[in-house]
């Protein structure tokens, strides 16, 4: 071959002048072009040596010139040339892998010896170049050939900060005069129409930083430190600003990308310079910013320092052809593990492109399905008022147990009784294309007898392999000189003449005939019968088919195995005694066998077979539930690693759905690859309503496995799909296999596949949503009217025959309670006239009347009574329910007593005389804040209710939300409530809430940083963070809602809404789930949050112990409130218990932050607590929000924004219109106040006095707590905290056995000092980031051990006969320690040292019996004698002599 030179490859490109020559003679030695990814690879030779900078500026030029994505060159040079090479080309190599190297390096040079390359430093840091010297060393060997070592000199011993400097003054000296970098324009990047790149050279952007800037932009691979001038321009995907208040600056910190690397924007600023960088970057917006590279030490990271910024417009991929196609295949982040597609983004993408629908078709489920009817809503058609529509489907993972191998083939009826050849081949090798014959053996055969027989040995004309030759005894001496295949076929089909013919694996042997005829034109269409489907399917028991297994169980005589002529005997004879075995079922002829078998196999062994893929799309409503059914049974009845989707079910329920044959692992294609006969593909295509093709790099992987030649072969493989559509009527699709939406995506789908260990996984494979233009061009070869109609016409065709649906039904379908009305009414009515009197003041009648009317009229009461149930079998159970959410803003909740809330506004209440007085001017926060009082009337003390909390904030301003009813049970009840539902509305009909585990953050960042190491790759932090974001919120696995159930009507299906399915795909737990997250069918069907809770198990032990009610407890005490901001109520000081409040272990106030919360805001009544509760929930609203109001004494607590509630009853009696301050409300407790938040809304409340800083609040909040939800919390902590004053022995020991867990039972025992010792020793380890969790944990426990002695409680050691499981009991004023207490000791060796104690035997006779009766480890009892609980107990049985 000719040596091809570079030029020759580009001609007409302008060389640079100073590289003509040298490149005239660089000799191109390999080269490689992928068209669909437009790049190029090429490596070549020279003469001399070219600099890195140089060739990569080059490669940029041509980039640009040619459209190409990438153009990668590397050079080989001759061991000579090494002395010539650039420093600054192996120092890369360097900062590469250790960017701070850059700075090392600064001012170095090298000389080359006989052994070694040395590197001489100006400064030190010899040991951080060392590190990466074999990295250099491949370097040297890849480039010049040379094996040799890399030494390091330094020419100064600085170390540390001295070094950085002296390196950081090099480097200054060396870059002071240095022009401005610049280098071609980013190819890597988004593309533009018809995938070429749109980013012009010197865009125009809208400056908001810096002065104005030209100049062309590095890609960002290319970046070093040694860009002291630098243009760079790409997407910003993240924002990390942080404001440092106390010097009035901010650190200006974000992330861009170009797709070819990223870089981190990052400065110290003074606050106004970095304002109109706060102001103006943004997550998703397109930037071109010029600056410098330097080394960030506090992250330890090369960055870029902005000095000028400007926005470009972020270049587009666009749909530029007149009529525009449809996507029918498209897999979303809702395919496990395997897509990145975003359902929302692909949906407004392909509505931006003009394209009328779009297909969502998930492996083997439908998850996304409700995100796209809500991506659908919002997304209209371009150029058009239509919503774009979507086709909703699945991938499934199809098993053909039905026909997937035909007993009959070929049209020829034949009876029984007739004539029939019995056949069978030897080959080369398994692949008809690939192999030949080498012998036919055959026999006419009828009845019993063999009529006649034919053998014939055929030359191959090439050696056998030796597995051949061991397998069927053939060698090549055998062959030699025997007829070739054109003489022996010839006659094996005149010995055949009109008859049928029969094989065992009949498909193999045909296939080789048909082969050979197709070379010879010889006509050969027969009528075959395949013996292995016959026993398949008439002997199920067998398990194994093999054709010598199957003669060993119909008793066969033995045979040679494995050459032809006896193995077509022994078929012969298998087909008669299967004629038999048919004929007592009532079949005589051929063509009744296949109806038959179909009956027989449909529904066997569906889980043993091999699934393929089969699209499946809803046409109507009626195939929508199909569909969800199919989903359903997949996941219940037929899950194996996948759902399955078996033939036998999808043709049950096959109405309103349409049926696609999939890609290249559907049943169609794999028949092509398999070279099935055209009749044979034929009859597999008919099953199917259309038939799919897609590009040709999608199946490119086929050419590396040896499925196919070349890509010609791939194109005829979708010829013939083509063809099988024209002959049968079938339209023929063009799909792209969608995976991810644009091409840069790519790259995290290699990282998804790489945890998979998969071997391909870096394979390219661009199945990204293309164009009409792309997949126009791509299926060009059909030619133009045949690509219009795959591409356009077909696509469009199917969309028009599917209905629009809505995968979710809209309204609520609430099931049915028997006069549910009624007895709500009861309820209500009965409680408030109890409460209120029978003529209760207007405005609670009022209240009352408004939401009874919103709750019946929007068939809400069954939520409400099923609710009320529930809470009802709870307290006949002797637990408690504590309400949490927003419920408690509904006064019919608490009338009903679902909620322990009471919302109306703050009022008296006289038990006995009914009067009450109402405070409506908003002075009082809550009623527990109302001074006590006694009746004027009667002179009972009065009751003080009421938290002032809207009912709109429960079911809107007009009753237009769902009730979302939580109710915490008991943990020790809570099973006990889920199974009452299923009493309540059958187990049926009740199914736990699904939810979806998406790859979170860390998960992500463990695949990112794997999946760098294996391919030795060293990145920024910047481009680190990308890859892992382009991770996050994939499907890894499903689950389950804690406390969640889900009710369907008895009067409707689940598959009405959703398809079911066990959580993780586990159906050993038995448990179903909805497939869809509960989320979405939220407003559908009812939803009970039935979830454990700590609190009402404190109740119950509490009320046990002290029998004082719960009810009893008086959340208004003052002394409570004196113990939020000091221990001394308690009788302990802050020094003793090593705490500065008295609220350790009260759940919602025990932990560090809002312990600080209570000292930094001093609440002094019930509705500041509100306020604590609220503002701890919530997000953006304590701290850079409330906090700071507090601490600059613009406000106190009781001002600030605690909850959302606060926020329209503040406004409303501020004077604002009701239905706008709803409105406010409502923007600004989901955080879009920034967005959504009005001039008029603004104007509107400074029109009535609101003060800015409130405003200034709403803005920055980004989400709010209900106050129902705090108010809840709140009692039940003041609740127990007044047990914790008043009962400290029965609090602690409630405490002990409800959270008690990970305690140093040995420290406990040696007392307080041996606790605080204990707790200073975890917590250093807490301090130095070295702790476990179960040290976290002990410590969190122990400081409540801590304070309980502190308080004069002490413990009893565990006793063999006297401690409990788990109780912590109380003896004497002292708390037992329970056996579940000890280190080593689990909760069922704890229960079985409980009953072994109460097993009727009596005392224990030695520790041997101990162990014997409570069967217990050596561990246990290990541990109950070092807690000293064995110290009167012998250790044996036995008897000594002198103990007689």
């Amino acid at each position: 071959m000719n040596e091809v030179y570079f030029p020759a490859l580009f001609p007409g490109f302008p060389l640079p002048e100073e590289l003509v020559e040298a490149l005239g003679r660089l000799a191109v030695v390999h080269a490689e072009l992928d068209r669909e990814t437009r790049t190029i690879r090429l490596d070549a030779q020279a003469e001399q040596y070219l600099a890195e900078k140089q060739l990569q500026a080059l490669c940029r030029d041509i980039e640009k010139e040619y459209g190409l994505r990438e153009l990668k060159l590397s050079v080989r040079y001759p061991a000579s040339e090494l002395p010539n090479m650039d420093f600054r080309d192996l120092a890369q190599v360097f900062i590469r892998a250790f960017s701070p190297s850059a700075a090392i390096l600064a001012g170095a040079g090298y000389e080359v010896t006989d052994e070694a390359v040395v590197i001489r430093l100006k400064a030190n840091g010899k040991d951080s170049i060392l590190q990466n010297a074999k990295k250099a060393e491949q370097f040297l060997r890849d480039r010049f050939g040379v094996s040799k070592k890399i030494e390091v000199e330094a020419h100064s011993n600085l170390e540390g900060r001295a070094l950085f400097e002296e390196t950081a003054r090099i480097r200054a000296e060396a870059l002071k005069n240095a022009p401005a970098i610049t280098a071609s324009v980013p190819q890597g990047g988004a593309k533009a129409s018809g995938g070429a790149a749109s980013t012009p050279a010197e865009p125009a952007g809208a400056l908001f930083y810096g002065r104005p800037f030209s100049g062309r932009p590095v890609r960002m691979e290319e970046l070093n430190l040694d860009m002291f001038r630098v243009i760079v321009e790409g997407k910003v995907f993240a924002v990390q600003h942080r404001e440092l208040k106390k010097r009035g600056a901010w650190v200006i910190c974000f992330d861009m990308t170009d797709y070819t690397s990223s870089v981190r924007v990052n400065q110290f600023m003074e606050a106004a310079k970095a304002k109109p960088i706060i102001d103006n970057v943004q997550p998703g917006m397109w930037l071109r910013v010029q600056g410098k590279m330097s080394f960030d030490r506090y992250d330890n990271e090369m960055v870029l320092q902005p000095n000028a910024m400007e926005k470009i417009e972020a270049p587009k991929r666009r749909d530029t052809y007149p009529e525009k196609r449809v996507e029918l295949h498209l897999h979303t982040t809702m395919s496990s593990m395997d897509a990145l597609t975003d359902t929302g983004a692909a949906v407004k993408r392909a509505a931006s492109w003009g394209h009328r629908a779009i297909a969502i078709t998930d492996h083997g489920g439908a998850q996304s399905f409700p995100d796209a009817m809500k991506a659908a809503s919002k997304a209209k058609v371009a150029g058009t008022d239509q919503n774009i529509k979507i086709l909703y489907g699945c991938e499934g993972y199809y098993v053909n147990d039905v026909d997937d191998r035909i007993a009959v083939h070929g049209d020829g009826d034949f009876s029984f009784d007739e004539e029939y050849v019995a056949f069978d081949l030897e080959t080369t090798g398994l692949s008809s294309l690939h192999d030949t014959i080498i012998e036919i053996g055959a026999a006419i055969m009828k009845g019993n007898e063999v009529l006649s027989t034919f053998q014939t040995f055929v030359d191959p004309h090439r050696p056998l392999q030796p597995k051949i030759v061991d397998l069927t005894g053939i060698n090549d001496q055998m062959l030699a000189g025997q007829p070739d295949i054109s003489e022996a076929m010839p006659k094996f089909l005149e010995y055949v003449g009109s008859r049928p013919l029969c094989a065992h694996n009949a498909d193999f042997d045909i296939g080789f005939v048909t082969a050979a005829c197709e070379k010879l034109g010889l006509p050969f269409h027969p009528t075959y019968v395949d013996t292995l489907i016959l026993a398949q399917n008439l002997m199920p028991e067998l398990g194994k088919y093999k054709l010598n297994i199957v003669a060993d169980a119909l008793s066969l005589p033995d045979f040679n195995h494995h050459r032809a002529s006896d193995d077509a005997i022994t078929c012969g004879y298998l087909l008669m005694r299967f004629f038999k075995m048919m004929q007592e079922q009532g079949l005589d002829s051929l063509q009744k066998i296949n109806p038959r078998m179909e009956q027989l196999r449909s529904g066997s062994k569906i889980l043993d077979r091999r699934a393929r893929h089969i699209i499946v799309f809803a046409k109507n409503s009626i195939g929508l539930r199909n569909l969800y059914r199919l989903i359903s049974y997949g996941n219940l009845k037929y899950f194996k690693r996948v759902p399955i989707m078996p033939k036998s079910e999808l043709l049950q329920w096959r109405e309103g759905l349409i049926i696609g044959s999939a890609c290249e692992a559907g049943e169609l294609f794999q028949a092509i690859l398999n070279h099935k006969s055209w009749a044979e593909l034929k009859r597999i295509a008919s099953f199917y309503d259309f038939l799919e093709i897609q590009p040709i790099c999608n199946n490119r992987f086929m050419l590396d496995k040896g499925l196919a030649e070349d890509e010609e072969e791939l194109r005829g493989f979708n010829r013939t799909i083509v063809k099988l559509g024209e002959e049968l009527g079938k339209p023929v699709v063009a799909t792209g296999d969608v995976h991810f939406l644009d091409p840069e995506d790519e790259i995290f789908r290699h990282i998804l596949l790489a945890t998979k260990q998969m071997p391909d996984a870096d394979r390219p494979l661009p199945l990204y949503l293309r164009t009409t233009d792309e997949m126009m061009a791509e299926f060009s070869y059909l030619g133009p009217e045949k690509a219009h109609e795959v591409v356009i016409e077909n696509p469009n065709r199917i969309v028009d025959w599917c209905e629009t649906l809505r995968p979710v039904p809209h309204n609520l379908f609430a099931p049915k309670i028997e006069n549910s009305v009624e007895d709500l009414k009861a309820l209500v009515y009965g409680k408030l006239h109890r409460l209120y009197g029978e003529t209760p003041p207007e405005l609670v009648q009022k209240r009352v009347d408004t939401e009874m009317h919103d709750i019946i009229s929007c068939h809400y009461d069954v939520i409400y009574m099923s609710a009320q149930k529930l809470v009802q079998n709870s307290l006949e159970h002797g637990y408690l329910v504590g309400s949490r959410g927003s419920v408690g803003s509904s006064f019919v909740a608490f009338a009903a007593e679902i909620s322990e809330v009471n919302p109306l506004m703050p009022h008296y209440l006289c038990k006995h005389c009914k009067k009450s007085t109402f405070f409506m001017d908003g002075s009082i926060g809550s009623g527990f804040d109302l001074p006590p009082k006694n009746c004027e009337i009667c002179g009972e003390p009065l009751v003080r209710d009421g938290h002032d909390i809207p009912f709109e904030t429960f079911l809107g301003f007009h009753g237009d939300k769902q009730p979302d009813i939580d109710l915490n049970f008991s943990g020790d009840f809570q099973s006990q409530a889920h199974k009452y539902t299923e009493t309540l509305f059958g187990a049926k009909n009740v199914f736990k809430a699904g939810t979806i585990g998406t790859l979170a953050d860390k998960t992500a960042y463990g695949f990112v940083k794997k999946w760098l190491d294996e391919k030795g790759m060293t990145v920024q932090r910047a481009e680190e963070d990308r890859l892992v974001q382009g991770c996050v919120g994939i499907k890894r696995t499903t689950g389950q809602h804690p406390g969640g159930m889900v009710v369907v009507p008895d009067y409707k299906e689940a598959e009405d809404f959703t398809p079911i399915q066990h959580p993780a795909d586990d159906p050993d737990k038995g448990t179903r789930t909805t497939h869809f997250d509960f989320h979405a069918l939220h407003d559908t069907i009812l939803k009970l949050d039935i979830l454990g809770h700590d609190v009402p198990t404190f109740y119950k032990h509490l009320e046990n112990l002290t029998g004082t009610s719960v009810m009893d407890a008086d959340v208004c005490d003052p002394k409570l409130y004196e113990m939020l901001l000091s221990p001394e109520p308690m009788g302990v000081t802050e020094e003793d218990i090593d705490c500065n409040t008295g609220t350790l272990s009260l759940p919602e106030l025990g932990t560090p932050f809002v312990r600080q919360m209570l000292l930094d805001s001093k609440p002094k009544n019930f509705s500041d607590m509100l306020q604590i509760s609220g503002l701890s929930h919530g997000t953006d609203v304590w701290l850079g929000n409330a906090k700071d109001l507090i601490d600059n004494g613009t406000c106190t607590i009781s001002d600030v924004i605690g909850t959302r509630d606060s926020i329209m009853t503040y406004l409303i009696h501020k004077g604002v219109e009701p239905s706008m301050a709803f409105k406010i409300m409502e923007i600004t407790r989901k955080g879009k106040a920034k967005k959504l938040l009005t001039d008029e809304h603004k104007a509107a409340m400074r029109a009535n006095n609101v003060p800015e800083w409130y405003i200034d609040s709403c803005l920055k909040i980004k989400y709010m707590f209900p106050k129902a939800h705090a108010a809840a919390y709140v009692i039940a902590a003041m609740r127990l905290a007044w047990y914790k004053l008043y009962y400290p022995v029965e609090y602690y020991a409630t405490y002990m056995t409800v959270r008690g867990e990970d305690l140093d039972t040995v420290s406990i025992m040696a007392g307080q000092e041996a606790v605080k010792n204990k707790m200073k020793y975890l917590k250093t380890k807490m301090n130095m980031k070295e702790a476990t969790a179960k040290e976290e944990n002990m410590f969190t426990s122990l400081q409540v051990v801590n304070e309980m002695m502190a308080r004069g409680v002490k413990f009893l050691p565990v006793d063999v006969y006297n401690s409990d499981a788990k109780v912590y009991h109380i003896e004497d004023g002292k708390i037992r320690l329970p056996f579940s207490a000890l280190g080593g000791c689990g909760g069922v060796a704890a229960e079985q040292l409980a009953a072994a104690r109460d097993d009727g035997e009596g005392k224990y006779l030695s520790v041997e019996d101990l162990r014997r009766r409570a069967s217990v480890s050596k561990t246990v009892i290990e541990a109950l004698e070092a807690a000293g609980a064995l110290e009167d107990i012998p250790k044996t049985t036995q008897i000594s002599l002198f103990d007689m």
